[in-house]
C-alpha cells in the first residue's frame, strides 16, 4: 500500500520567535519513504534537526515576525496490515522489564497516575494481566469518554478527562496510558497520521492522531482507546511519556496558529496509473485543532 500524507500549517508571530517542531516521520519509518520528505517554509528560514531523548526527530528554527507557512507532502509505503492482535501476550513482572521501559511506568505531566491508582486497581485488578487487561482498559476509556473537537483543552490531565468524561484523541490516550501504568504495564504515548483507510469515512476533521503502545511479552504493541479496534495505515511521528513530549510545535514567545490542515490518503494503483481514494482528505479549522 502507498499513502500520501502531509500538512499545511501557518503561524502568526508578533516578533521573531524560536520554535521547535515535531513534524518529521519517525526514524523507524524513514526506510518506507517513497518520495522526498522535506519540510518547506515560506518565507524561507534556516532550520536544523536533532534527535530528542526519545528518538524523535525535532526541527529547530526561528520563526520571523509575520506569518510563517510550514508545508510537507510525501508518499510512504505501508504493509496495509491492521494493528497486530496478540491475546496471549503476557504482562511481565517489573523485575523482568528492560530498564528503558521503566520510565513508562511513572506518572508524567498529563498522566497523573497518583490520582487514578485506586480506581485502576478497583476496576482492573481482577482482570488477568497482559493483553486482556490492556483491552479492558481500552474498552473502559472508549466507553467513558465522549469524543469531540469542541471538547479540546490543551491542559487536561488523564484524571480530569476521566472526571469530565470527554475529550479528543489525546485525552483517550492519556487516560489509557495512565491506567496501564497504574497496573504496572509500561505504556507510552504516540502521535502521527491515521487516515480513514479500510474503515468508513469519519465526518470529523482530519488531524494528527494519538494512540499508545504497551510493553507485553518482551515487545511493544499498539492500542487505540479512541477507535478501539485495529486500524490500517498508522504513520508514526513521535513517542514519549505523554503529549508534552511530542507536541507538534513548541514556541518560546507568541506564535498563534493561523491555519492547520492534515491529509492522509491511500493511493490506489490500477494498471499503470494511480489515483487517490476520494474523500480521504479532510481539513481542520484553527478552532478544531487539538
Amino acid at each position: 500500500m502507498k499513502i500520501k500524507a502531509g500538512y499545511d500549517i501557518a503561524f502568526q508571530c508578533a516578533q521573531d520567535v524560536p520554535m521547535l517542531l515535531m513534524l518529521s516521520v519517525h526514524p523507524e519509518r524513514q526506510q518506507d519513504l517513497l518520495s522526498q520528505h522535506r519540510i518547506t517554509f515560506s518565507p524561507d528560514v534556516r532550520a536544523r534537526d536533532y534527535l530528542d531523548a526519545f528518538g524523535n526527530i525535532c526541527t529547530r528554527l526561528i520563526a520571523p515576525r509575520g506569518q510563517l507557512q510550514v508545508r510537507n507532502r510525501f508518499i510512504i509505503a505501508d504493509t496495509g496490515e491492521a494493528d497486530e492482535v496478540a491475546p496471549d501476550a503476557e504482562q511481565w513482572d517489573i523485575d523482568r522489564l528492560p530498564s528503558e521501559a521503566l520510565v513508562y511506568l511513572l506518572g508524567s505531566r498529563y498522566c497523573d497516575t497518583q490520582k487514578l491508582n485506586d480506581l485502576a486497581w478497583a476496576q482492573f485488578g481482577s482482570v488477568p494481566g497482559g493483553w486482556r487487561r490492556v483491552q479492558a482498559i481500552c474498552d473502559y476509556v472508549h466507553d467513558r469518554l465522549e469524543f469531540g473537537y469542541h471538547h479540546a483543552r490543551d491542559d487536561r490531565t488523564a484524571a480530569e478527562g476521566h472526571d469530565e468524561r470527554r475529550g479528543v484523541c489525546r485525552d483517550f490516550a492519556h487516560l489509557a496510558v495512565a491506567l496501564c501504568r497504574c497496573m504496572n504495564i509500561p505504556a507510552r504515548y504516540c502521535t502521527g497520521y491515521l487516515g480513514d483507510i479500510g474503515v468508513p469515512r469519519d465526518p470529523a476533521p482530519m488531524d494528527f492522531s494519538a494512540w499508545f503502545e504497551v510493553f507485553l511479552g518482551g515487545r511493544w504493541y499498539t492500542f487505540d482507546a479512541r477507535h478501539n479496534h485495529p486500524r490500517i495505515g498508522r504513520i508514526l511521528i513521535g513517542r514519549g511519556r505523554d503529549a508534552a513530549d511530542v507536541a507538534i510545535s513548541t514556541s518560546f514567545g507568541s506564535a498563534k496558529l493561523a491555519h492547520f490542515s492534515v491529509i492522509t490518503e491511500e493511493i490506489v494503483e490500477t494498471g499503470s496509473s494511480a489515483s487517490l481514494v476520494p474523500d480521504q482528505s479532510r481539513q481542520a479549522s484553527v478552532t478544531e485543532f487539538a
